[in-house]
């Protein structure tokens, strides 16, 4: 999943960010209410990671004005440990659910899971299969004709977009936009790297190409043949 964090304790974003990374899923943070706003309306996020205080706008004031716009992205307050009325007024402002500091990564993993369930309205989707090639997303294992594929969180969050679009084509922004933070290093060839290592251990055995390159267009999921 994409998860926007907004959090002003630099040390817990830092956190928050390595260890939901470590999960399989991609993070964008902010570091204060505005920039969270603005971001949380211009991007395309699963879930938002909302503190109450919050430098500029507070965090309440924060999911008030989504809620106002129609940004239904499901949103994950963080409160003080014994502020009740934080929990009841965030709840009022549009939060899906809290949780209270300090809290286990566990819990804060398995809260956004509910959250964003719940959104959808259904159980989530055990694997994404496109052809011989099978994402396990409880288990965050790839598969390719049986073998196990080893990616790093990176590379599996790259495939789990692709195998969710099969036939998509998606320009290098576009993937840049999704996949990479916001403070990426502008005119970078990273795109290509993840990409490149994808393909080489996706057909580490021979098999075909999966991920295309079309020239000035940029890269799409091709659903191999199976037997």
């Amino acid at each position: 999943m994409r998860i926007l964090v907004v959090e002003d304790d630099r040390r817990l974003v830092s956190i928050l960010r390595a260890e939901l990374t470590d999960r399989g899923h991609v993070v964008d943070e902010a570091v204060d209410g505005s920039a969270g706003l603005m971001m949380a309306r211009e991007g395309r996020y699963d879930a938002i990671v909302l503190d109450v205080m919050l430098p500029v706008i507070d965090g309440l004031s924060v999911a008030r004005e989504l809620r106002r716009n129609g940004v239904a992205t499901p949103i994950l307050m963080l409160t003080a440990k014994d502020e009740t009325r934080d929990v009841i007024e965030g709840l009022k402002a549009g939060a899906d659910d809290y949780l209270r500091k300090p809290f286990a990564f566990d819990e804060l993993d398995a809260r956004i899971l509910a959250i964003t369930r719940r959104e959808t309205g259904a159980l989530p989707q055990r694997e994404l299969r496109s052809g011989d090639v099978c994402l396990d997303l409880n288990a965050r294992r790839v598969y390719r004709s049986g073998r196990e594929i080893v990616l790093t969180a990176r590379e599996l969050a790259f495939l789990e977009l692709f195998l969710r679009n099969p036939g998509k084509l998606f320009a290098r922004r576009e993937l840049e936009d999704l996949l990479w933070e916001h403070d990426r290093e502008s005119g970078s060839n990273v795109i290509e790297v993840y990409v490149g290592r994808l393909r080489r251990k996706l057909s580490a055995n021979g098999e075909p190409i999966v991920i295309e390159t079309v020239r000035g267009g940029g890269y799409r999921f091709a659903a191999p043949k199976t037997n």
